[in-house]
């Protein structure tokens, strides 16, 4: 992933973190059309035949570039996930419940990919992958949803009915990549799932 944060050298410059090194403003631009790149490869081919090479040469940069930024084709779609993820806004919970807040906040995510079967699916492949980086990206991921579901639920903390709801989103999520259903379809039974859980809380 890459996120900006001021320079801790003092100079004041902005940088660039990834899951491998630090990044400059350019490099940043070049990892940025690396992940675009992957979505419109995805949108031609399956995951199986997605290569680093390919996704270099659709985003114009040298496939030994694009493998200074990322070690694998799970590491490129991970990173697309989760800067959907990032680029995304938790629903605003004012004037909502408790369950209603959740529910949103359930459906929001189930949605990011709804409507690009084919990079969901990819996506649902690349973070089951065991790359070093991989992990890290899946480590980030879970926790801005672990953060955005326990915001939405009781502030007093409620660590068993989160743990079940972050159990039941990684359980929709990898149905709907192993094709029992449409994100959208997948969404709608996620809600119910999650409705009989904050009913019984």
């Amino acid at each position: 992933m890459s996120s900006k944060r001021g320079d801790s050298s003092g100079g004041g410059s902005i940088v660039y973190e990834s899951t491998r090194r630090r990044l400059t403003g350019k490099q940043a631009e070049t990892v940025a059309r690396l992940a675009e790149a992957t979505v419109k490869v995805l949108r031609k081919q399956e995951f199986s035949g997605l290569t680093v090479r390919s996704v270099a040469a659709e985003a114009g940069v040298g496939t030994a570039t694009a493998y200074t930024y990322f070690a694998s084709k799970e590491h490129l779609v991970a990173e697309v996930f989760w800067r959907r993820l990032q680029n995304s806004s938790a629903p605003d919970g004012s004037g909502l419940d408790r369950t209603a807040h959740v529910l949103s906040v359930l459906r929001n995510i189930a949605l990011l990919l709804a409507d690009e079967p084919e990079v969901s699916a990819a996506v649902t492949n690349a973070l089951l992958g065991s790359d070093p980086e991989v992990e890290h990206l899946r480590g980030r991921i879970g926790l801005e949803i672990h953060q955005r579901l326990a915001s939405a639920l009781d502030p007093n903390g409620e660590p068993e009915v989160l743990e079940a709801l972050e159990m039941l989103y990684a359980g929709a999520l990898l149905r709907a990549g192993i094709g029992y259903g449409t994100y959208a379809q997948i969404a709608g039974r996620l809600e119910a799932s999650a409705l009989l859980i904050l009913e019984k809380s």
